[in-house]
């Protein structure tokens, strides 16, 4: 039967298919809400994103970038990388060095683990089945400051902190899980090393000369201007993924009718959410339907996932736990699914993604049920 489908999906044009979803897609929205309604909510969704969270994002963007980049430029990064080197070997079977990955791409985002995987000096400290997985370990801290940054701007302290130690949990969980699957694949590549033609040493310090002001300087602007990088980066995502969730989450007006404003929709995921309450709440203690709509946005992108929450916290659905599961699942997912892809195609091992992903997967879940529990502990306490 399935042998039978793909051949039948195979004679079908990848354009007729394309059609059809999206005509189909924008024929619902239009038969709930009427044409020109479901137009209007679309454009003004979007624009009031733009304005008031994109740019507040950015924000974050600029001011963490600049601290990174401080961070980077007066040694405590390097700082930070030796306290945390050994714990790489007994948490996450990496070598210490991996432990600077770590630090920038919480500092930064996914990507930056794999520009740090280029440098063969790197490289060199790696067996191949930990270097493959280091994909799995730097997406789970990619852009970790900003989520629990900006978590922390809405009002929530203590919660993103524990959403961070789950976001590790689901780290270890997810790293040890991609070297298992690799080396059940691939077992010869436990003794091979990721790069043989340069033998592991010390990086050497050149001393700057620059004035220390300059320094300072240079370090801020230069972060801020990645920052903005940053900001820029995540605008599709949030204004694309977060106004269609947003359709797909929201109902119609107080009024009980469609007039085109921002933030209408079909309420269609907490339905779906609805179906399946009881184990939602058992796992991670969500008591709104409405939340899920949350970690579905975050496997793309976690700024688009951020964008929701001001609006969840408006509608009062957001309570300290619901902000600590938002923060580990945002943390450790981070929209992997759309950049595992190409971090495995730049290390040259996509025919890999699948497994990668599915170690995500498992590893974001278990983020979020540890940050659940760590929230009941934390109120237990207190």
């Amino acid at each position: 039967m399935k042998a039978l489908f793909r051949k039948l999906m195979s004679h079908i044009p990848q354009g007729v298919i394309c059609l059809v979803v999206v005509c189909g897609l924008f024929a619902y929205l239009a038969a709930h809400m009427g044409t020109s309604q479901m137009l209007n909510t679309i454009m003004k969704t979007a624009h009031d994103l733009l304005l008031n969270t994109v740019l507040y994002l950015m924000a974050i963007c600029v001011i963490t970038g600049a601290l990174g980049r401080l961070f980077v430029e007066f040694g405590v990064v390097s700082l930070l990388e030796k306290l945390l080197r050994p714990l790489m070997r007994p948490l996450f079977n990496l070598p210490g060095v991996a432990s600077l990955g770590a630090v920038l791409t919480f500092l930064s985002d996914n990507p930056a683990i794999i520009a740090l995987a280029q440098d063969k000096q790197f490289k060199s400290y790696f067996r191949k089945y930990q270097f493959i997985s280091l994909t799995n370990f730097g997406t789970a801290f990619g852009m970790g400051m900003l989520v629990i940054v900006f978590m922390v701007g809405q009002g929530f302290y203590a919660e993103p902190f524990i959403g961070f130690f789950g976001a590790v949990f689901g780290c270890i969980l997810s790293t040890r899980l991609m070297q298992r699957f690799v080396l059940r694949e691939l077992p010869e590549y436990a003794q091979e090393p990721a790069c043989e033609d340069v033998a592991p040493a010390a990086a050497e310090q050149v001393r700057d000369t620059r004035p220390l002001f300059q320094r300072i300087l240079d370090s801020l602007l230069d972060g801020g201007r990645s920052g903005v990088d940053v900001g820029l980066a995540i605008i599709p995502g949030v204004l694309v993924i977060s106004t269609f969730v947003m359709l797909l989450t929201f109902g119609p007006s107080a009024h009980g009718g469609y007039t085109g404003a921002a933030y209408e929709g079909v309420e269609l995921l907490p339905k779906v959410g609805a179906m399946c309450g009881g184990v939602f709440e058992f796992l991670f203690g969500f008591r709104d339907p409405h939340l899920i709509a949350f970690p579905i946005t975050a496997l793309g992108a976690v700024g688009a996932a951020l964008g929701l929450v001001p609006n969840f916290i408006q509608s009062g659905w957001v309570d300290g736990n619901a902000i600590a599961v938002f923060t580990a699942i945002g943390m450790c997912w981070s929209g992997y699914l759309s950049t595992h892809t190409a971090m495995l195609d730049t290390l040259g091992y996509r025919h890999l993604t699948s497994k990668a992903i599915l170690a995500h997967t498992i590893g974001g879940i278990a983020a979020a049920i540890i940050a659940h529990w760590g929230v009941m502990l934390y109120n237990w306490l207190a």
